[in-house]
């Protein structure tokens, strides 16, 4: 289980260990009193903090979304090309697979639970909502045209990689940096416009 980082709140520690709890149990391990008992906290406390299950889930959603938001926090400038911002989102698509991949698993659980609480896709989709903003703007910033579609192709395509490699058919295989690199330099060249690099002039 997570353990509290200096200057965390009890809300992040309850958060975090909710999150380790989904990847670790499922949907079904995660209780009030489960968050309780692997972050040391005294009896109740997850409940002072998220009082039902719906708070409780909420509190997991906005927390994953702060720690994915890390990834994009070091993003260079888009204004340098598509290379560039391909650089950029394989590094952050690299340390998803090899850093705390219960990170990704918890997300999934999430999302299928959305699937079937219609309040939690309320707050899924507009906490995500975020995310999908911050990549339209790099998209704009590096040429695109048509950023919302490109948002959708470039992030079927990066969670399509993620799920397969955590929980799909490519489980026992992680793609190195290079790797994710081409894959999204030949992507982000499609949509942008720009030849992979190394390919020919015509």
């Amino acid at each position: 289980m997570p353990a509290q980082q200096p200057g965390a709140g009890r809300a992040d520690l309850v958060a975090d260990t909710a999150l380790a709890l989904l990847a670790e149990r499922g949907m079904r391990g995660l209780t009030h009193r489960a968050v309780d008992e692997a972050a040391g906290l005294p009896p109740g406390s997850t409940s002072n903090v998220a009082r039902t299950r719906q708070a409780l889930l909420e509190l997991a959603v906005r927390r994953h979304a702060e720690r994915e938001a890390r990834l994009l926090a070091e993003m260079p400038d888009p204004r340098d090309g598509p290379e560039a911002l391909a650089d950029g989102l394989a590094l952050a698509v690299h340390r998803s697979l090899t850093g705390d991949r219960g990170l990704l698993i918890a997300r999934y659980e999430l999302a299928l639970e959305a699937t079937r609480r219609p309040e939690l896709r309320a707050f899924y989709d507009r906490t995500g909502a975020v995310f999908k903003e911050q990549l339209a703007a790099l998209l704009t910033a590096a040429g695109s045209r048509e950023p919302d579609r490109h948002v959708l192709s470039l992030v079927a395509w990066a969670d399509g990689l993620l799920f397969s490699c955590a929980a799909g058919s490519f489980g026992s295989r992680t793609p190195d940096l290079d790797e994710i690199r081409t894959g999204l330099r030949e992507l982000l060249g499609g949509l942008l416009g720009a030849r992979p690099e190394g390919a020919a002039g015509g």
